[in-house]
């Protein structure tokens, strides 16, 4: 079964279409394992807006929680990447949300701070060891698809890196 390890960050508008691309084509690809690791594209003290490292560590909870992860997804990508919602307060995220996670427990997990070792190591694998430049950025066995500045990957790139693995 291959595995495939994707970096991303949710208000990266590219790393929104190279999910959607990535559904749309799995399905495709019987066994495929994907590990989400959710980044910071622009990890602070970078003074660039919006800071994610809450919503990434929202993913974790979620996931903890028994989301459906695909209205997770969507809700979360929407609220970033589009609407430019500040994902660093829990009660905006709590409000994102609504229906897709039980608030209260949501809550609790990220005030708790369980999951930013988490997303540390994750900023620390994709930028210290993996290569990550761009988001987002695809990797398996060896294989690599990153996104290109200011472009992204095209669901045919998605494509043809699935059918190689």
């Amino acid at each position: 079964m291959p595995k495939m390890r994707i970096f991303y960050d949710y208000e990266c508008p590219f790393c929104k279409k190279g999910y959607e691309y990535l559904s749309e084509l799995a399905g495709k690809h019987q066994g495929l394992d994907i590990e989400w690791r959710p980044i910071e594209s622009h990890p602070l003290p970078e003074d660039h807006r919006p800071h994610t490292y809450l919503a990434c560590q929202s993913y974790y909870a979620a996931k903890e929680l028994g989301a459906d992860m695909a209205a997770f997804h969507k809700a979360m990508f929407q609220a970033v990447a589009l609407e430019r919602r500040d994902v660093e307060k829990p009660e905006v995220l709590c409000g994102i949300l609504k229906g897709v996670v039980d608030a209260e427990k949501f809550r609790a997990i990220l005030d708790s701070g369980k999951y930013a070792k988490q997303v540390d190591e994750n900023n620390d694998l994709a930028y210290e060891k993996d290569g990550v430049w761009f988001v987002p950025a695809f990797r398996s066995d060896g294989k690599k698809l990153d996104a290109k500045g200011g472009v992204g990957v095209s669901r045919d790139e998605v494509r043809k890196f699935l059918e190689s693995l």
